[in-house]
């Protein structure tokens, strides 16, 4: 049984200031006489009485029929609120630094592979002929690609024996190493070479360059190039050629080339 001490504690805590037990409790203080008598309510008097009806009557509003009830709109939305985050601290604020940085930073280039060619430089009277070898061979007297330029030399009033002017070029230099082998390696590589033999030599007229390879790594030009005249820094007037192999593929770019060479040829015959 719960003692009457813990009885009132709890009693209390509820905020109960008296109660009645439905049934005796057992070791319960006796109840108190006055509260088991119950309550009477004192009769209003007579002047009082008779005048709350009436003032309930003025006090009571009249009557009114109710309105109809009219849709209520929804409330609008409310606006979201973004609250501010607090700046990461520590380690968190160092790995968002470092891959921000890494977003920003650009990407290294891709690395190109080095072009692949073979050059001879050869001189044939006033004209010095830079002819892409397109065996990667030296040419040789039987060879057709030799025949044709040959012939090309005889009907520009040239010598049809061009001598040799130092080895071949080969592209790339090295098979590996760390050394930039590139387009532009490559360019500066040839006409250094270029230039530094033609500085061995006489002054040359002209300066054939018969491919694609001498046109583009001698004379910074391309394709578009083909049958014309350029003006070359360091190695002065050139004349770009189709390749020889791309000739006896394509025999009709022949027509085009001798049409050309009527307007060029002047050059190096005047110097004769």
């Amino acid at each position: 049984m719960i003692a009457e001490l813990r009885r009132r504690a709890y009693l209390s805590a509820m905020q109960v200031a008296s109660w009645l037990p439905r049934v005796e409790l057992p070791f319960a203080a006796p109840s108190r006489p006055e509260l088991l008598q119950p309550l009477v309510e004192s009769a209003p008097e007579p002047e009082v009485a008779a005048a709350a009806p009436q003032a309930l009557a003025e006090a009571a509003p009249a009557y009114e029929a109710p309105l109809a009830e009219t849709p209520v709109a929804a409330p609008a939305p409310r606006p979201k609120i973004e609250v501010p985050r607090p700046a990461p601290q520590g380690r968190m604020a160092k790995a968002e630094a470092v891959a921000a940085d890494a977003e920003t930073q650009v990407a290294p280039p891709t690395p190109v592979a080095p072009p692949r060619f073979a050059l001879q430089l050869l001189r044939a009277g006033a004209c010095a002929v830079l002819v892409e070898l397109p065996t990667g061979e030296p040419l040789q007297g039987r060879d057709p690609a030799y025949l044709l330029l040959k012939d090309l030399l005889r009907a520009a009033g040239l010598p049809d024996s061009p001598q040799l002017i130092g080895e071949p070029v080969r592209w790339p230099l090295l098979v590996r190493g760390q050394i930039d082998q590139g387009p532009q390696a490559a360019l500066e590589y040839v006409q250094s070479f270029v230039g530094a033999r033609l500085e061995e030599q006489e002054p040359c007229s002209c300066l054939w360059l018969v491919g694609l390879p001498a046109i583009r790594f001698a004379g910074e030009a391309t394709a578009d190039a083909y049958n014309r005249e350029l003006q070359v820094e360091g190695l002065g007037a050139a004349w770009a050629l189709p390749g020889l192999e791309l000739l006896m593929d394509e025999p009709e770019r022949k027509r085009e080339l001798w049409q050309a060479m009527r307007r060029v040829r002047q050059r190096w015959l005047a110097d004769n």
